[in-house]
């Protein structure tokens, strides 16, 4: 797990050099949801450049497509394009890698963003998968802004009805959304208990501990007969320290230099202590 726990703090400074080189970029919710990516891609999903195309591969979409970056991060540290490529042109005119995910880039599932639609999209894709008799589990990551989008609790409750056991939906419970907190924007009290009732199994972790993460998933996949749903508690900009984590500004803004400098050192701080955990 430390390999993981190194890669999630490597990732997020390709994020920061994304974000600061095309001067835009949503990098609070890219932070708090790395170490998510990080595990499903490096640790429990079937998929890589080598079989992108098998009918039989797991599948993955971003919910919260505003935090592309990470996901840009990540598909290139799994090799679906160099890293290079992204951080040079992620943003810039007429490229591919805009700022949302763009299923013309190899590994991309759906194009996502506009809040919401990522669950009943990915409902219909794992009801398919079933139908087809194919064996693949399907993982959707959403944002705890978007679960105001009434699309959401009508896919919470389609999951629940048909007994999807081969979906894991994961929400990056960061309390913080464009506006300030997601209590003021929209409460989120007993959503253990709101989506349970609608027929789902419910854990909830600390979605930036990767043990914690990695047993969850490993719970999902054990539980037969309902989805998943995986409540992931996590620090909006973490791995940032002081200067970004837990403030809803972060949700997008590019850091000054003096700021730059100061993520930079604390990301390159933790993943030396993750290196010699």
């Amino acid at each position: 797990m430390n390999d993981l726990k190194v890669k999630s703090f490597e990732l997020r400074r390709n994020v920061l050099d994304m974000i600061m080189k095309a001067r835009t970029g949503h990098i609070g919710g890219d932070f708090s949801v790395m170490d998510i990516l990080v595990n499903l891609y490096f640790k429990q999903m079937d998929i890589g450049p080598d079989n992108m195309d098998d009918p039989d591969r797991d599948m993955f979409v971003l919910s919260k497509g505003h935090s592309v970056e990470s996901y840009y991060a990540v598909l290139a540290a799994k090799g679906f394009f160099p890293t290079e490529k992204v951080i040079d042109e992620f943003s810039t005119f007429g490229s591919k890698f805009i700022g949302h995910p763009n299923n013309k880039l190899p590994g991309i599932e759906m194009n996502s963003g506009s809040l919401g639609h990522g669950l009943p999209v990915s409902i219909g894709m794992a009801l398919a998968c079933r139908m087809d008799g194919r064996k693949n589990r399907m993982y959707v990551v959403m944002g705890d802004g978007e679960l105001a989008e009434g699309s959401v609790w009508e896919g919470f409750m389609a999951g629940g009805h048909y007994k999807l056991d081969n979906l894991c939906a994961v929400i990056d419970r960061n309390r913080l959304q464009i506006s300030g907190s997601t209590e003021d924007v929209m409460h989120h009290e007993n959503l253990e208990d709101r989506i349970k009732s609608f027929g789902w199994h419910v854990i909830q972790v600390n979605g930036n501990d990767m043990d914690e993460l990695d047993r969850a998933f490993e719970e999902a996949r054990n539980t037969k007969g309902c989805p998943t749903a995986v409540i992931a508690n996590t620090v909006k900009g973490f791995g940032g320290g002081a200067t970004m984590e837990d403030k809803a500004p972060w949700h997008h803004k590019v850091p000054t230099g003096e700021e730059y400098e100061a993520i930079a050192a604390e990301l390159n701080r933790r993943r030396e202590e993750a290196l010699h955990e």
